[in-house]
């Protein structure tokens, strides 16, 4: 049994490295039947051309919407960035002979419509989810939703002694059944995540596909800022050290952050311009 379930795992991996790999290729050849170079390409798709030279090294896990930005950059279609005619037989061939458990399970991933009208913002802490999210939902009238709140109520003890109890992973296992209980009951809300919420790539995943996602960016010296005007005071002990781990953390998640639909800077603007802002990026998906 062991074997087996290793030679499963092994099989996924090689298929997944297949198609990243085949990916990479046709992005790279159609840049450069384009003339564009990677920075140009990047500014254009409205990613940043680190996240570009991961899906050209064919390395990391890629967003269908940014990936659907780099295709309209390239005046092309995603099922051509994709390679549709060389690997749909393979697909297809992959799919027919998968337990009905997988097939289903792959329906749910594609399922467009899946995403309803439910607006995910995500951000490390201080990013301004709370705080904008709530005013966001005011104004058009639809529920807010914190994650962190639905974990709590599921634990029936607060968010830091479940961490104390079952560390960061039982605390990831959590948010993913927060999350099957958000899917199920609102179709329309705003939703806002923990900062490491993108940390769990297979949670993360069935967010991506399960809401349209906001990416609420802000210096690391506005995050500190907020969070202590939050009340929380402990990184003032040691603030430079703080101040550096805060950075390291925006530069490891980056990627993770930069698979979200779209992104608002919150930073240097005040915080009703910002909320004007927001609202419109969530207009431009009801209008899609």
């Amino acid at each position: 049994m062991p074997d087996s379930i290793l030679q499963l795992s092994n099989n996924q991996l090689d298929d997944q490295a297949e198609v990243l790999e085949l990916l990479a290729k046709t992005l790279r050849q159609k840049r450069t039947e384009k003339k564009l170079s990677r920075r140009v390409l990047a500014e254009m798709a409205g990613v940043s051309q680190r996240y570009l030279a991961q899906i050209e090294a064919g390395k990391g896990n890629v967003s269908i919407c940014v990936l659907q930005r780099v295709a309209d950059a390239l005046d092309s279609n995603l099922l051509k960035l994709l390679g549709r005619a060389e690997i749909k037989d393979t697909v297809a061939e992959k799919f027919a002979a998968a337990s009905v458990e997988v097939q289903h399970a792959v329906l749910q991933t594609l399922s467009i419509h899946e995403k309803e009208k439910r607006i995910a913002l995500i951000g490390l802490r201080g990013a301004g989810k709370s705080s904008l999210g709530k005013q966001s939902a005011t104004a058009l009238g639809i529920p807010f939703i914190e994650l962190n709140n639905i974990v709590e109520r599921l634990a029936g003890m607060p968010n830091g002694d479940i961490i104390a109890m079952y560390g960061v992973e039982g605390y990831r296992k959590l948010e993913g059944d927060a999350l099957t209980e958000v899917f199920a009951m609102y179709k329309t809300c705003i939703l806002a995540v923990s900062g490491g919420f993108v940390t769990s790539s297979h949670t993360y995943n069935r967010l991506i596909n399960g809401c349209h996602t906001i990416w609420l960016q802000a210096s690391a010296e506005d995050h500190m800022a907020r969070v202590r005007a939050q009340g929380d005071l402990r990184p003032m002990k040691g603030y430079l050290q703080a101040m550096d781990s805060l950075r390291d953390i925006l530069k490891e998640r980056a990627l993770d952050y930069e698979r979200a639909d779209v992104y608002l800077n919150t930073s240097n603007a005040r915080e009703p311009i910002v909320l004007r802002s927001l609202l419109e990026l969530i207009k431009q998906f009801d209008d899609k």
